[in-house]
């Protein structure tokens, strides 16, 4: 409305006078008029009569010419009338409501180093898809990267494919809810996506840049081959006997070897699964990139923010969210809720979980445990969560972070296994769940020889599986015996590192290096490569009665608990022992960095071991001062 009537305003014309002279031949000037009608101009003289014979002195023109066009006012204020009602009418529907918009609009971005990616699918036809290809990888994350470099190290002139559903280039996923929210405004602003390595050399969260890669529909005649990136596609289906990958439009490529790396996909809540449309536009399942950027976007200075789940995710988000704010003083409220007791409740020690919710709470991060969301509601512009105590949370926003599950999308129309118990395509030994078609990563389901079978979700995994699996795509036939690692920071007091099984439903045997000072814990962005760092003390044992705590078998965890939070409630250092049967089957760092080979070596003895303080020590508790005592705790299921 505001348009129509600055277009008619704009072609109203009023007429006006306009004087020339013509003195040639001539003492006075011929007085000439024009007037303006609609789009035509029509001009015309008065010659003047005289009675006297000669012409008097020239008169001045006349004053005001009154216009001869019809007059045009009652348009004019029309128009305007119209403009102010309709502004009117746009304001009450809420069109100037920032906080409210009726449709999604993109706001210019400041400044960017970075060329904006471009949503669409590209090639922006399947036309241009290679026919056939060597090597298809379906899936773009870590660990199609590594298996295309994989492939390339053994086949310089391979032509790989990867087909992608995702806009972006392959790119790394830890950062995403660590790293990226630590750099300051102005370093934001001109590259979102770049962080801040621990040798303090920035880089990229994409593995490589776009000129690394060749243009799909250039793949196939391609003299030295290259590695091209098909986004915006979904595979529907893989003919494994004709080994023919069917897109949803029905498009067919051929391959000679195909890996399956379709990663997973995050897991949502049954209460906002059946929530209202205002609720969901209020949510955010984060996994991705664009998950990142539209989060990042969405919250205000001042907000209120929760964050649902208490596991990696979740806590990460939780602590990475609050320093943010501290960063920008952006006056974030962050509340972070969950149903297990603590903080990576699924994974730690009761004792040690308890703790590491106090140190996640000096981190400015409200944590409530033990409550879950009954209801979710939206009003007066806000998110009202309502609690299994029926107390309420009113929030702005909302992330869901618990947990995901792996794309096996393709199961069904592929005629593929899928693990009933932990999910994820069924793989041999060397990945392969078909002939010629490999699966690895966070969607994979292998057999490991020391723990069993076994689904794992962490970016070690997905670069060492991918690794092998591109390997064994180019002929190699390795097994995969890998005992892959995973670290978590949670604010500058917790960093670890563990590897194996762990699972807060086995005994553990922790030995802490007791009255230790606390550290700050080093930028661990290294660890994307191997793990980062430092070390700490241990030599003593706590008893129980005159018990050994060390014995899984013989003392309760709450007691064990209790007592070791009376004596010191110092956990700032240690080693986690994770049984099974009675066997080592996991280890856990706590704040002891660079000793993850070691804890693999542990691990990989798969035996029962009579003193756990004796092997405590292969991780260099000892290296500070003798007088420094170790306490150990036990904690049985």
């Amino acid at each position: 409305m505001l348009a129509v009537s600055r277009f008619a305003i704009s072609n109203l014309r009023i007429a006006q006078p306009r004087v020339a002279t013509a003195t040639k031949g001539r003492r006075c000037p011929v007085v000439v008029f024009s007037a303006t009608r609609g789009n035509s101009v029509r001009w015309f003289s008065k010659k003047p009569t005289y009675t006297s014979g000669m012409p008097p002195s020239c008169p001045p023109p006349p004053e005001k010419i009154p216009p001869s066009g019809p007059d045009y006012t009652p348009y004019i204020i029309g128009g305007i009338a119209l403009t102010v009602g309709g502004l009117g009418l746009a304001y009450k529907m809420g069109f100037f409501d920032n906080n409210e918009p009726l449709e999604t609009t993109t706001e210019e971005a400041p400044p960017s180093s970075r060329k904006p990616k471009s949503k669409n699918a590209f090639p922006a036809s399947p036309k241009d898809l290679p026919k056939e290809v060597p090597y298809l990888l379906i899936g773009g994350g870590t660990a199609s990267f590594a298996a295309f470099r994989a492939i390339k190290g053994h086949d310089a002139k391979a032509k790989v494919l990867v087909i992608s559903n995702e806009p972006e280039m392959p790119y790394m996923r830890p950062p995403l809810s660590k790293e990226l929210w630590f750099s300051p405004e102005d370093k934001a602003e001109q590259d979102p996506l770049r962080f801040r390595q621990w040798n303090g050399v920035e880089r990229s969260i994409y593995y490589e840049p776009d000129d690394f890669y060749i243009d799909p529909d250039k793949l196939s005649d391609a003299p030295n081959g290259g590695v091209a990136i098909a986004r915006g596609y979904e595979v529907h289906k893989i003919d494994v006997v004709n080994r023919k990958a069917i897109l949803t439009d029905g498009t067919e490529i051929k391959y000679g070897e195909c890996l399956l790396a379709t990663g997973s996909k995050p897991k949502n809540l049954p209460v906002f699964e059946a929530a209202s449309l205002s609720v969901k536009e209020r949510l955010t399942l984060f996994k991705s990139v664009d998950d990142f950027e539209q989060l990042n976007q969405k919250l205000k200075p001042g907000d209120k923010i929760a964050v649902v789940g208490g596991g990696f995710l979740g806590s990460e988000l939780s602590c990475a969210l609050a320093k943010h704010s501290q960063i920008r003083e952006k006056g974030f409220e962050i509340y972070q809720l969950f149903h297990e007791g603590g903080n990576m409740g699924k994974i730690l020690p009761e004792y040690l979980s308890q703790w590491t919710t106090d140190r996640v709470r000096e981190e400015g991060v409200k944590v409530w445990s033990k409550t879950q969301i009954k209801t979710a509601e939206v009003l007066d512009k806000k998110l009202v969560l309502t609690l299994t105590d029926d107390s309420k949370l009113v929030v702005d926003h909302a992330i869901v972070a618990v947990g995901s599950e792996p794309n096996t999308d393709l199961a069904k129309t592929s005629n593929l296994e899928v693990d009933p118990n932990m999910g994820g395509f069924v793989v041999d030994a060397e990945l392969r769940a078909r002939s010629h078609l490999f699966v690895a990563g966070d969607a994979a389901c292998f057999f490991d020889p020391k723990l069993g079978r076994r689904r794992v979700e962490h970016h070690d995994h997905a670069v060492v599986s991918g690794r092998l699996a591109g390997e064994n795509m180019a002929g190699l036939n390795k097994p995969y015996t890998h005992q892959s690692m995973f670290w978590s920071d949670l604010g500058p007091k917790i960093g670890y590192e563990a590897i194996g099984i762990i699972d807060a439903a086995l005994p553990t045997v922790g030995v802490f290096a007791k009255n230790s000072h606390a550290q700050t814990i080093p930028d661990t962005s290294e660890k994307l490569q191997a793990a980062n760092a430092t070390v700490v003390p241990a030599s003593s044992t706590f008893t129980n009665g005159g018990t050994s705590v060390l014995n899984p078998g013989v003392v309760k965890a709450e007691a064990i608990a209790t007592e070791c939070k009376e004596e010191t409630d110092d956990f700032n250092k240690g080693v986690i022992f994770y049984l099974r049967d009675e066997k080592v089957v996991g280890v856990l760092l706590w704040n002891i960095f660079n000793r993850i080979p070691t804890a693999r070596k542990v691990v990989a003895q798969h035996t029962n071991y009579e003193d756990l303080n004796e092997v405590a020590k292969l991780f260099n508790l000892h290296e500070f001062s003798e007088e420094q005592p170790v306490q150990s705790s036990t904690d049985t299921k």
